[in-house]
């Protein structure tokens, strides 16, 4: 497999009452292509901090990160990096309410510079029916879907734009356990069949036993705990 995302040195502090609290320090991680990664770590560690980081929503103290071994700051551009090379799964969906499932698809699609086919929305309906979102649901506002299957709206979502990195934020914290494993098999056939990176930041033991490399942040570092291996459901 190939390095997709690089992290080299990354440091990231803030002050606190007159005294600077240190979140990442020298923090160095090398993410390979089709793969799917979690994160964990005590809370207060700094995960989200780090997956604000790496997506571009914010920047590093210092430190340099890489995507497919380009610069993404000197060379991509926060921006670009953004809008063409990766997409987010947030917690809470993160979808436009008054936009019906499809069109929240759609809005991704036109938020891309990447290329995409001529007919976006059967595009859209197609993604969507991939993940349990038939058409009849595709047409209702997102709002009155159950949580499930709004996120499984977001991350139909999250691919529409043609992306090779996905990230996600307890993708699952708001879902039954049923759910959840419905969700995790999603993120599996995303990276093992479709050659997807997969980083989630989770505190469930069920997302993490079934990816294939789990990360623990701690002490502001990242380390491997062990490759999983793949029992099923």
């Amino acid at each position: 497999m190939s390095e997709i995302l690089k992290l080299e040195n990354i440091n990231y502090s803030y002050i606190d009452g007159g005294y600077e609290r240190v979140i990442l320090k020298d923090l160095c991680y090398t993410f390979e292509s089709g793969k799917f990664y979690t994160v964990l770590g005590p809370s207060g560690s700094g995960k989200t901090t780090l997956l604000s980081i790496i997506s571009g929503l914010d920047t590093a103290s210092s430190g340099e990160i890489y995507f497919d071994g380009k610069n993404v700051i000197s060379e991509i551009g926060l921006h670009k990096y953004r809008r063409n090379e990766i997409s987010i799964v947030f917690q809470q969906y993160n979808l436009i309410s008054y936009l019906t499932a499809c069109e929240n698809v759609l809005l991704a699609m036109s938020e891309t510079d990447n290329k995409l086919p001529k007919d976006k929305k059967t595009v859209a309906y197609n993604l969507l029916e991939r993940f349990g979102i038939v058409r009849s649901k595709a047409d209702r506002i997102v709002t009155q879907l159950s949580g499930g299957e709004q996120q499984r709206v977001a991350i139909a979502r999250s691919l529409a734009s043609n992306v090779n990195l996905i990230f996600a934020d307890e993708p699952t914290g708001n879902l039954d356990t049923a759910t959840e494993k419905e969700i995790i098999g999603i993120f599996k056939e995303l990276s093992h069949d479709f050659g997807k990176t997969i980083i989630v930041v989770t505190h469930s033991d069920t997302v993490s036993a079934m990816s294939d490399q789990r990360v623990l942040l701690k002490d502001g570092k990242l380390t491997t705990i062990a490759k999983v291996e793949d029992k099923g459901f």
